[in-house]
């Protein structure tokens, strides 16, 4: 077969998981460092072709949506074919082979962790070394267009931040869950795209991607600290993109076709 049914899919999942945490720590964290240069790269693109149309942006704004959404998944592109560990990617991975039984919590929160750190510093690279002094983010409209990204994006609230984060991992894990039904690198592409850009065209919380938008609007003098963007975006993002990932996408597959404990 040219594909893995639903159910080969979590246990194909549940695999990847485990074979996860045999690496050591610095592979995990050099692979999370490119999982998180991967997404950082992707809403570079994205912001480059969806940021430089403020006209067509100015009278068909979701044309604008849609062009950021469509350049976007070549970072999770990147991350699934070229290798990478994805924070957002391991909160539904690991759901199935804990539910079961086959890796112990302490293993699943170990990676999240590790990968969580990983993915940061390779966004934070991306942002200051790809974006910022290259020029690439500094001229307009680019520059006005990431700082209102960010400008958005921490004056929210918190349960508005929360729930566009889990809707946001409910498509990018199932985005993985479509990747991992192909046995195809053209499949997995497709897979990939169709949720990705969707998540990106309607403005959801992605906390990997945040850990680039964000910090790179800062870079070019957005009125935002640290704490501003920890506090009220990066926390329920990330609260968000758990809850979307571990039981909307790992947690009701691995209980309709995961294994089950005797």
């Amino acid at each position: 077969m040219n594909f893995n049914s639903p159910k080969q899919i979590v246990e194909v999942v549940g695999l990847s998981a485990q074979a996860r945490t045999k690496n050591s720590i610095s592979t995990t964290l050099v692979l999370a460092f490119l999982g998180g240069a991967y997404i950082a790269l992707g809403g570079l693109l994205a912001i480059v072709i969806g940021g430089g149309v403020p006209g067509i942006a100015a009278a068909n704004p979701g044309i604008s949506k849609f062009l950021m959404g469509a350049a976007f998944p070549v970072g999770l592109m990147l991350v699934a074919i070229a290798g990478g560990e994805l924070f957002t990617g391991n909160t539904a991975y690991f759901i199935p082979p804990v539910a079961s039984g086959k890796l112990p919590v302490s293993s699943m929160l170990k990676n999240w962790g590790l990968v969580y750190i990983g993915n940061f510093f390779g966004a934070i690279f991306v942002a200051y070394f790809v974006g910022y002094l290259t020029g690439t983010l500094t001229a307009e409209p680019w520059k006005q267009f990431t700082l209102h990204i960010a400008e958005v994006k921490t004056t929210a609230p918190f349960y508005k931040v929360f729930f566009k984060g889990m809707a946001c991992n409910w498509f990018v894990a199932i985005a993985m869950w479509l990747a991992y039904a192909s046995n195809h690198i053209s499949g997995k592409i497709l897979g990939i795209w169709f949720p990705i850009m969707a998540f990106v065209a309607m403005g959801f919380e992605h906390c990997v991607a945040n850990m680039f938008f964000i910090p790179s609007a800062m870079l070019l003098g957005a009125p935002i600290t640290w704490g501003d963007f920890i506090v009220n975006n990066l926390i329920p993002a990330t609260l968000g993109n758990i809850a979307g990932g571990s039981i909307l996408v790992g947690g009701l597959y691995w209980y309709a076709y995961g294994e089950k404990r005797s």
